[in-house]
């Protein structure tokens, strides 16, 4: 008699027969929802629940297929980006970053901009999500700072990544920027070249980002023993408009700043403008410090020195959790990955009087 090489197939499957999503529900005695939702890793699924289903899906080598899931889950292969961002070149390095994931995936991107004051958000987006019926969400700020967002995406069990200044969610939802680390390199920059008497331009309040990095501007500052006046504080709302506004305000005081640092590279240009108008030279004048570090930053004169956030990384490595579930990858057990703002310094900021 032969010897028979064909190993038994798992589980009670017939040798040969691909596993299914109703083979894993059969054998781990739980709905094909519930399957799915592991699969996804949704967080309304008890742990005891997941562990079971996992070794299911591992014993059965299970590996689900896009467009069987497409099909199954009622989903496209749409990834969706959500943003109520006012800086067009930060919302445009953050498509192309996820671009770089999505290549070759089989999925496609579509974005959906909307205003965190509108009364109609929240239902603007669950319309989204559900007329797109979408493979999942990337949130920048500040929509990934709103709760109520994220409680619908969870109704509707869209996966989601999440990118925030600070830790917002579950390690396999987040994206940490960490702002506050690049705002105290601004401070200790600002400091060391001398500076005492600083102008700051935050965000809007309803940016989480506009408290972050002022936070830690203000600490850097307090550890090189300089204080940060009010007076010299002022709100923008991250567009070149509002920096305009804002600096003009802080250069009309007396005595007036000898730096400034702005939330962000848009509204750092527009302190170059009123600097310009008020008829005061940078960096001669006024010393100038960016956020950001967008493109823009080395193709104004002076070339503005700007904290370096990735953002096109960003973008990238937050569509590489959404898209882990896919390749059979539980995104909490990646390695995280780690944004750390670094200041690229330039021009625009000098040493006081020198």
């Amino acid at each position: 008699m032969a010897d028979d090489d064909t190993a038994p197939a798992p589980s009670g499957l017939k040798p040969g027969k691909r596993p299914t999503i109703n083979d894993v529900a059969r054998i781990a005695g739980v709905s094909k929802k519930t399957v799915s939702r592991v699969i996804n890793l949704s967080p309304f699924v008890r742990e005891e629940t997941r562990v079971k289903v996992t070794a299911v899906i591992d014993d059965l080598g299970f590996v689900p297929d896009l467009q069987a899931r497409g099909l199954a889950f009622r989903r496209s292969f749409l990834v969706g980006l959500i943003y109520d961002n006012p800086s067009p070149n930060y919302v445009v390095n953050m498509q192309q970053g996820v671009l770089d994931a999505l290549k070759g995936s089989g999925l496609e991107l579509v974005v959906h901009p909307c205003s965190r004051q509108s009364d109609t958000v929240v239902a603007d987006i669950r319309a989204f999500v559900e007329r797109q019926k979408l493979f999942g969400v990337i949130l920048p700020p500040s929509v990934s700072e709103d709760e109520r967002v994220i409680q619908t995406l969870r109704d509707l069990d869209c996966p989601y990544v999440r990118i925030a200044s600070i830790s917002l969610d579950a390690p396999g939802a987040m994206l940490v920027t960490n702002d506050h680390l690049g705002a105290a390199e601004a401070g200790r920059h600002l400091a060391d070249l001398g500076h005492t008497r600083i102008g700051f331009i935050s965000g809007p309040a309803s940016f989480r980002s506009s408290a972050v990095r002022g936070g830690g501007f203000r600490e850097a500052l307090a550890e090189k023993g300089v204080a940060l006046d009010d007076r010299y504080v002022a709100e923008g709302a991250y567009t070149f408009e509002s920096g305009v506004e804002a600096a003009m305000g802080l250069l009309a005081l007396d005595p007036r700043p000898t730096a400034i640092f702005t939330g962000n590279d848009e509204m750092a240009l527009g302190v170059f403008k009123a600097a310009r108008d008020m008829g005061l030279a940078i960096p001669d004048d006024l010393s100038v410090v960016g956020f950001d570090d967008l493109p823009m930053a080395s193709r104004v004169w002076p070339n503005l020195t700007s904290v370096r956030l990735p953002i096109r990384d960003m973008g990238r490595m937050a569509a590489e959790k959404l898209l882990a579930p896919m390749r059979g990858i539980d995104p909490a057990r990646l390695e995280q990955p780690e944004v750390r703002p670094s200041l690229v310094v330039r021009e625009s900021a000098r040493r006081l009087g020198a």
